[in-house]
């Protein structure tokens, strides 16, 4: 089993920035990359960036690339998300998820574990 547990969430103003951080405990040895994604109030859960734990490397969506950039501290099994420049569409619970299949996900079916949600809040 994985736990992930995330943080950084908050209340800021538009053009504002965040980092959010999950750390994954466990059996973090059989995870092959993690992810964020986000549901904003009335919308359906979105997939926003996700990083391999193989290669390092990232994707994000196109609504967020440049905005947003997701990193991994490999010693601590944390993966950031860094949000610049928020708007207030940003608004929603931001959960960050691990996938065990080695192919790197878009697809939240394909992430085999959940964070408990971190909420951010953009006011304009």
């Amino acid at each position: 089993q994985v736990q992930l547990v995330e943080s950084g969430g908050g209340l800021v103003q538009a053009g504002g920035s965040l980092r959010l951080s999950c750390t994954a405990s466990g059996r973090t040895s059989s995870i092959n990359a993690m992810g964020w994604f986000r549901q904003g109030p009335g919308k359906e859960r979105e997939f926003v960036a996700a990083i391999s734990f193989g290669g390092g490397g990232t994707y994000a969506t196109d609504s967020v690339t440049g905005r947003f950039t997701i990193s991994r501290d490999n010693d601590k099994n944390t993966v950031h998300l860094q949000i610049n420049s928020l708007k207030p569409e940003d608004t929603a619970v931001y959960s960050c998820a691990a996938q065990i299949r080695p192919r790197l996900s878009t697809r939240y079916l394909e992430y085999d574990y959940w964070g408990q949600g971190t909420q951010v809040t953009v006011s304009s």
